[in-house]
């Protein structure tokens, strides 16, 4: 047992504690007269109370009203209002300090104790008191409600325990009902009891036992029971019945006086704590010590439980402290789409995410430990079906036990291996670490307990964690090392402080460290990613299949990306562990071991990840059908740069202009400003247009805001003289000289400018205006007017009038033009010009009516479908387009017999089973019952029925690449028929060649199919192996290429057979995949080492023939020792070795040993490479890397080969013709119903 301490206060001794039983705060009571309100989840103190005079010993919640009650030394109860934060009234009648305060968990009622020897209880709805219990001759130090019954129980300094019945002191005061006779007769004489002194509230027991004063007493929440504490060093255990009590033992061990104590909520435990400063817990049953955690200077004064979860608080000399006794967290451990998990009643149960059931109890491990000590963490080995589960009893243990096969209920283990260790994780097969905190060793052992080797760890650590096979994580104060088991070595170290528990995601490439209010994301190779920190606990984490990292808070559920950016998904009312997600649903433990689902909305995070990822038809999907709202992801979509986005889901008119402006949606915008129209949006919206040269926006803004001036400039450059003389009449009517003078300068209008000069009184520059310009009789006018002669005026020379430059261009007729910006993605999508884009998660087949159809696959990107051949209908092909597919009429040399299926007949008539009943009618030709008796592609191709046999090839096998079929096409359609010479000037006679030579029935005929697949067994793959011998890759790459277009377009007549085709299929795929990898290495630069080792040992995986491993093995083997990776070269130079019997001897085996012998010596590799050879793994097609156990990956339908999720829709590596991850039904070969 420990103590986790969540919180703590720092103030003047703490007298009076109490929890809120729903939200996470408590109420501290101080001897400075303060009560402090605080949220123990945040740390915060949210409020202070302080109307007391002198110290506040007792307070309390109310169960279900936002009310608390407190008592004091200043003879005060005070009710406060929890929303007002102020008090409501103050109850008084006690003669000396207030000691403890309570509600009743059903009545209007509180009870106080005091020291005027006496215990009180009140109305608060009427704010009276009524009842006084006297009895007690020294002071009362507690008194407390029985939790259901109607009965008291107090403690005073006369060294007592009191319990009282207070049955007619509710009857008393309960609602009236309609009574009965005798009940009126009863209540009558109760009255007339009062009225002698009776009290409704009678002394049922008095337990003595204590030798001094009694501090404390509480009932037991369930059980007869009752718990004292005293100032004679003794917690005293008590029972009673209905007639009598008793005491039943006592706990010794305090050496002060004890000060509080209560009943565990939900174990057989009692908690009590003293002036000797320690809290210590006792067996409820044997009465007997279990734990002690002392503080080094602080006296304890009160203990409280949290009424609803597993929440202590003790109040101390210097402030308060609320801890837990142990780990929540239900031990548990997920492989792929089963959890195992250890509940409540420490049963060991499976929970299968498919079928969203739970088994039955597998394990009971209630020997595990002590009861109420739950197991800390729990490994589990698939492979030996096997469990590690550790517990912090006694300084920790681990136990190794293997699963049962059937679930037959909670039996105990039977072969159960035991162990001491602070931690046990399985990092192999057949292997467990186990490390001890106190020794900082970790030891290697196997499955029989056995230590293999022990290793002293390399710096202070606090626990370990699986860190990918042979590989731990060792989480140490302030940092996270990665540490090879194998090779004694620190692989990698990230800075990360405080970590407590590792989460690897899906595919095994990053890992999450979760510290108390920290993450941080790293590589398998603790390369640091992101990392956020939390002001709440954070509890737990899980990873989404797409990358996306959940976690959970105390109180909320949220997501981050890999790239920080991170979000709320949902509030929680309770604490959780995250488990698994698994697309809108949430598997998570509880605090009790109870699987639970949630359901949440993973529109937001996807939808972000998915704009990250610039996974456009993800964005689309999403847009479409789900309802984005909120201004957090319209800021991020503008922060993202992708305000078009927004602008389509976006309803607020505000919002809408400024992503309108930010995008550079003119008429948008210019909708949202009329609707709005206010001064500021206009102005915006006039300089966004006059940036792109929409100049009638730009005059409607500038007609909003009134802004003349800029409307006479913006007609002189765009040359729209009307507009300017209606311009300057305006500025006439609103006699502004100032723009009439303006625009009379625009227009070059010298009258006009020579009039607004003079109504302005200014005659000199009216005078020399006209004078400049040439108007002699209006320069003479102005001067008699002004009562002037020309002597009297001095002009300055004039030169030449300068010429007004004039409109060439009227612009105002049309917009500027600028240079033409091509629309997003979404623009395209939004406007209707992706037509193609399709959101459903199937292939559709675009069926053509006459030549070679097309097919247009919606789940295959862009890029990749440009290789698609061909991708239109036939009619639509130019020359260019069709030149690798068309086959004319020339070549075809077909005639009116001939021309059979090169109308696209389809599959209409063929039914699942291939056996619709066809009778051959009048001008049918064979091939036509060809198409019609067979779902084999191989049969419509030898009919010439080329577009049904794409169609059939797309849907079986996912073929989207025709092109390198067409030889293989070809040379089938070719062998089907036999041309015979006819007379001279007539056609050739046409006979149709079957492979069914037994069948009589027209609907049994079926074409002959060049080269079997026994030829192609006999000659095709022993010439690709003598390539592959020969050091011919490429070329041996072809051929197994062109093997698998072999059996891809055949046919075979029974199930054996179509097996066999399989095993050719999985022969060339594996060849080509090995071969590929070699010819990758062979192109690497020598600089790229780490690559040229890690391809080396990718081409020891492919499954080739004995004779040819024995090359990738040498391989292998040479360039790891070449390049001092010696024990990856002493593991190939061992496999090599194994192929051959042990007295084998010859140059190379030699070699090998020579190798194997030096390289063990030195077991050490210079250069770290992405190869594990204890794990499980296939190799990516795509892109030559490992894909580990438990990894998502993708199939291409036709090989079968693997690819990692960013190659789905992409045309496969290996064929050249199939897209990987395309829905397929499965490749048939056969007439009838078997599909290979």
């Amino acid at each position: 047992m420990q103590m986790l301490t969540k919180f703590e206060s720092k103030s003047s001794r703490a007298k009076g504690i109490a929890f809120h039983p729903k939200r996470p705060w408590i109420l501290v009571s101080l001897h400075s007269s303060t009560i402090q309100l605080w949220d123990y989840r945040m740390g915060t103190l949210i409020d202070r109370f302080e109307e007391h005079d002198g110290p506040v010993r007792g307070v309390d919640f109310h169960k279900t009203q936002p009310l608390f009650v407190s008592g004091g030394d200043d003879y005060k109860i005070k009710v406060w209002s929890l929303q007002t934060r102020r008090c409501l009234f103050t109850l008084t009648g006690h003669l000396d300090y207030v000691r403890t305060v309570f509600f009743h968990h059903e009545l209007p009622w509180i009870i106080s104790s005091s020291d005027d020897q006496t215990i009180r209880i009140w109305n608060w709805q009427n704010r009276s008191q009524i009842a006084c219990l006297t009895g007690h001759n020294h002071y009362t130090m507690c008194a407390q409600f029985h939790p259901k019954e109607d009965l008291i129980v107090s403690a005073s300094l006369d060294q007592t325990v009191r319990v009282w019945d207070i049955s007619g002191l509710r009857k008393k005061h309960s609602a009236p009902t309609s009574v009965g006779f005798e009940d009126q007769i009863s209540r009558s004489n109760s009255n007339q009891g009062d009225m002698f002194g009776n009290t409704d509230a009678v002394v049922k027991y008095v337990l003595e036992g204590h030798d001094r004063g009694v501090n404390w007493v509480a009932f037991h929440p369930t059980l007869p029971l009752i718990i004292s504490a005293s100032d004679d060093r003794m917690v005293k255990l008590w029972r009673m019945s209905e007639t009598k009590a008793w005491e039943v033992d006592t706990c010794r061990g305090h050496f002060n006086n004890v000060t509080g104590c209560l009943f565990h909520p939900h174990q057989d435990l009692i908690i009590s704590v003293g002036e000797d400063k320690t809290i210590r817990t006792w067996d409820l049953n044997k009465r007997t010590s279990v734990q002690s955690f002392r503080r080094e200077s602080d006296r304890f004064w009160v203990i409280a439980a949290h009424p609803e979860i597993n929440l202590f608080a003790a109040g101390h000399d210097s402030g308060v402290m609320v801890f837990k006794l142990e780990r929540e967290r239900p031990a548990s451990s997920v492989y792929q789409n089963v959890l195992f998990y250890i509940n409540k009643e420490k049963q060991l149960r499976a929970y299968d995410f498919g079928k969203n059931a739970e088994s039955l109890p597998l394990l009971s491990l209630k020997k595990l430990g002590n009861p109420w000590t739950p197991p800390r963490s729990l490994s589990y080995n698939p492979a030996e079906r096997a469990i590690l589960v550790t517990s912090p009893t006694d300084n920790g243990i681990y136990e190794l036990i293997r699963l049962p096969r059937d679930a037959t209920g909670a039996v105990e283990p039977t072969d159960a291996k035991r162990g001491t260790g602070n931690s046990a994780v399985f990092i192999a097969r057949n292997r467990f670490a186990v490390f001890t905190k106190s020794s900082q060793t970790i030891e290697v052992k196997d499955l029989s307990n056995a230590t293999t080797k022990t290793i002293k760890s390399p710096l202070q650590i606090n626990d370990i964690h699986y860190g990918g096979t042979g590989c731990l994580l060792l989480f140490a104060q302030s940092s996270v090392v990665l540490y090879d088991i194998h090779q004694n070595k620190t692989l990698a170290e990230l800075s990360a402080s405080g970590v407590k528990y590792a989460t690897w995601s899906n595919d095994g490439l990053h890992v999450a460290l979760l510290g108390k209010h920290t993450i941080t994301v790293a590589t398998k190779t603790l390369e640091l990613v992101t990392s956020l920190h939390e002001t709440i606990r954070i509890k737990s984490a899980t990873w989404d299949d797409s990358g996306v990292l959940v976690y959970s808070t105390l109180n909320h559920i949220k997501y981050t990306l890999l790239n920080g950016d991170n979000g709320i998904i949902k509030t929680l009312e309770s604490t959780l562990y995250l488990i698994k997600i698994k697309g809108p649903i949430v598997y998570s433990l509880d605090r009790s071991g109870k699987v639970l689902k949630l359901q949440i909305d993973p529109t937001e995070f996807r939808f972000k990840k998915a704009l990250v990822s610039k996974n456009y038809e993800e964005m689309l999907r999403i847009i479409k059908n789900s309802n984005l709202v909120g201004q957090s992801i319209i800021s991020y979509l503008q922060k993202k740069g992708f305000p078009e986005i927004a602008l389509q889901f976006v309803q607020d008119p505000q919002t809408r202009f400024d992503l309108a402006i930010e995008c550079g949606k003119l008429d948008v915008a210019l909708e949202m400003a009329k609707e709005l129209d206010r001064s500021k949006l206009w102005t915006t919206l006039a300089n966004e247009a006059l940036g792109q040269g929409n100049h009638e926006i730009v005059e409607l803004a500038y007609q909003k805001l009134r802004n003349f001036d800029k409307l006479s400039f913006l007609y002189l450059i765009t040359g729209d003289k009307s507009k300017l003389e209606r311009m300057s009449k305006i500025a006439d009517h609103r006699s502004d000289y100032k723009a009439k003078f303006q625009n009379s300068l625009f227009l070059n209008n010298l009258e006009e400018r020579i009039q607004v000069l003079r109504d302005v009184d200014l005659p000199a520059l009216a005078y020399t205006t006209a004078k400049a310009n040439g108007l002699e009789e209006l320069a003479q006018e102005i001067l008699e007017s002004a009562g002037l002669t020309e002597d009297q005026v001095r002009v300055p020379e004039l030169g030449p009038a300068l010429a007004i430059p004039e409109v060439k261009v009227e612009t105002f007729k049309s917009k500027v033009p600028l240079q033409a910006k091509e629309p997003t993605f979404f623009e395209k999508v939004l406007s209707g010009q992706v037509e193609s884009l399709s959101l459903e998660d199937k292939v559709d087949v675009v069926k053509s009516s006459s030549g070679f159809g097309g097919f247009a696959d919606d789940e295959v990107t862009e890029d990749v479908q440009s290789e698609f051949a061909p991708r239109q209908d036939h009619d639509d092909l130019d020359e260019e387009d069709g030149a690798g597919w068309d086959l004319d009429e020339e070549f075809l040399d077909v005639n009116d017999e001939a021309n059979d299926g090169g109308s696209g007949s389809g599959v209409g008539g063929v039914d699942g089973s291939g056996e619709t009943d066809f009778t051959a009618a009048s001008g049918t030709s064979e091939a036509d019952l060809w198409v019609r008796n067979s779902p084999v592609a191989a049969d419509h191709v030898a009919a010439g029925s080329f577009d049904s046999a794409m169609q059939l090839l797309n849907r079986q096998v996912g073929i989207v690449n025709f092109a390198p079929l067409k030889a293989r096409f070809l040379e089938v359609y070719q062998a089907s028929k036999v041309y015979l010479p006819a007379n001279e000037g007539l056609p050739a006679l046409t006979t149709y060649v079957r492979r069914t030579k037994a069948g009589t029935e027209s609907r049994q005929w079926l074409p002959v199919i060049a080269r079997t697949l026994a030829h192609v067994s006999a000659t095709d793959l022993q010439d690709a192996y003598k390539l592959v011998r020969t050091n011919k890759l490429q070329d041996a790459v072809t051929k197994f290429r062109n093997i698998l277009y072999d059996v891809l377009v055949s046919a075979v007549e029974s199930k054996s057979d179509a097996d066999e085709a399989q095993q050719l299929i999985e022969i060339a795929r594996e060849y080509i995949l090995g071969l590929s990898i070699e010819l990758e290495r062979r192109s690497l630069p020598e600089s790229d080492v780490k690559r040229n080792l890690e391809l080396a040992a990718y081409f020891t995986k492919a499954k080739l023939q004995s004779v040819h491993v024995h090359n990738a093995l040498q391989v292998a083997m040479t360039q790891s020792f070449k390049h001092k990776n010696f024990a990856s070269a002493a593991l190939f130079a061992s496999r090599y070795l194994e192929l051959f019997p042990a007295s084998s001897s010859g140059p190379k085996i030699d070699q090998a040993r020579k190798v194997k012998a030096k390289a063990e010596s030195i077991g050490t590799d210079a250069i770290r490479i992405d190869y594990d050879q204890y794990a499980e793994f296939d190799i990516c097609a795509g892109s030559h890397v490992p894909i580990y156990a438990g990894q998502s990956f993708v199939q291409d339908p036709f090989t079968q080969a693997k690819y990692l999720p960013e190659f789905k829709g992409k045309v496969c590596r290996i064929s050249k013709v199939s897209a990987v991850g395309a829905p397929a039904s499965g490749l048939r070969l056969v007439a009838g119903t078997v599909a290979a």
